[in-house]
């Protein structure tokens, strides 16, 4: 197993998330315990050390599942993440009573590492808003009286989002999970978070580093490209070997759904094989070319902005739906325009094309924000 140093730590450079446990009858709700105990038994066995779980995995049960699990080993064997759960407004203002809570679900009477759970558009203002919530104000308090050893966030909103937020808790923040993998390294401008994150000091913890699955699997034409490089590398370890090759990644979350999975990212992390420049270029030209099949290449010019009479943030709008088209849904661009008033949203568009003359892409923008409002329903 490799490890990362961390404030005088030795954490396993992979980390085992509970956000994929294995299920009974498809039902995400209902974990296979006997499984999901076997997993992270042969985890421990293996030399994983870091456990990452939230409220809301699996209908608010994975903590239990994985507290359990857990108290079997001694404490000081492993290192427990969780989180608050602030992706939801109505726990806004129970921060005291989810955290004790957490403390009894895991059967632990500290947190090693806990986070600020999805800072995004539809819940910035609520964090920061200490005044009326005490989201930040609560967590700090744990961290100073040792219930909670280490205190960071994570983060799925664009980069203002992690600006602002950075400019009003920087300072206390000890790492941050970012979605990150070769797609996101330019999709979700995740070479620009990590940049930030570098100027700061904070090192990045990584979540979706096959993008839900999506990078275990690729193409023939790629998959060849990739094989004439490293023929005895099994795809889905690129985008590990990826995130190998990034300085400052510490921690690679892995939502392993069963033993075989597990496995197989333990051959990856038995040793550490970074890039070379070529294949690191080769791995972003792949990207480069999977990310061009059902998005719109918009290069954020803001030239329609200027001439779109309900002054619509088409740039980000059309980022938005590159990232729905692409991803097939889910709920990334949904919680962002949450946080946009209705005069701002992709209907509001009054197909009036005078955006459309100054595009020098010629894309066809009132179309493409027709069709990601009849996408989003």
């Amino acid at each position: 197993m490799i490890y990362r140093d961390f404030q005088g730590m030795k954490l396993s450079a992979l980390g085992f998330g509970a956000m994929r446990l294995p299920v009974i009858d498809g039902d995400d709700g209902r974990i296979d315990e006997k499984a999901a105990m076997r997993m992270v038994d042969t985890a421990m066995k293996n030399g994983i050390n870091y456990y990452d779980t939230a409220w809301g995995y699996h209908g608010e049960n994975s903590e239990t599942v994985m507290g359990k699990a857990l108290a079997r080993y001694p404490r000081d064997s492993f290192y427990v993440a969780t989180k608050f759960p602030g992706y939801d407004p109505s726990n806004w203002g129970k921060v005291e009573e989810i955290f004790e809570r957490q403390l009894e679900k895991l059967g632990v009477d500290h947190f090693d590492f806990y986070l600020f759970h999805n800072v995004c558009e539809m819940n910035i203002d609520a964090y920061l808003d200490d005044e009326k919530y005490g989201i930040y104000s609560y967590l700090i308090k744990q961290k100073q009286n040792g219930r909670i050893r280490h205190l960071g966030f994570s983060c799925h909103g664009a980069m203002d989002v992690l600006k602002r937020f950075l400019d009003a808790y920087g300072d206390d923040m000890e790492f941050c999970q970012l979605q990150l993998n070769f797609l996101d390294w330019t999709f979700q401008n995740g070479k620009g978070k990590v940049e930030l994150l570098n100027e700061k000091n904070i090192p990045v913890w990584v979540m979706e580093p096959l993008r839900g699955g999506k990078l275990a699997k690729l193409d023939a034409e790629y998959e060849a490209q990739l094989k004439s490089l490293r023929p005895e590398e099994e795809i889905p370890a690129w985008a590990f070997r990826f995130l190998q090759s990034i300085p400052s990644v510490t921690m690679i979350l892995s939502g392993m759904s069963n033993e075989e999975q597990l496995e197989k990212n333990l051959v990856t992390f038995a040793e550490e094989k970074k890039l070379s420049e070529e294949e690191m270029a080769t791995l972003l030209g792949i990207a480069e070319k999977m990310l061009s099949v059902g998005t719109v290449p918009c290069t954020a010019c803001h030239y329609c902005v200027s001439h779109c009479p309900q002054g619509l943030d088409i740039p980000t709008l059309i980022s938005l739906y590159n990232e729905h088209a692409y991803s097939g849904g889910g709920f990334i661009a949904p919680m962002a325009l949450s946080a946009l008033p209705e005069d701002k949203l992709p209907q509001a568009c009054l197909q009036c094309r005078s955006c459309e003359q100054v595009c020098p892409q010629q894309i066809k923008i009132s179309e493409v924000l027709e069709d990601f409002s009849a996408k989003l329903g």
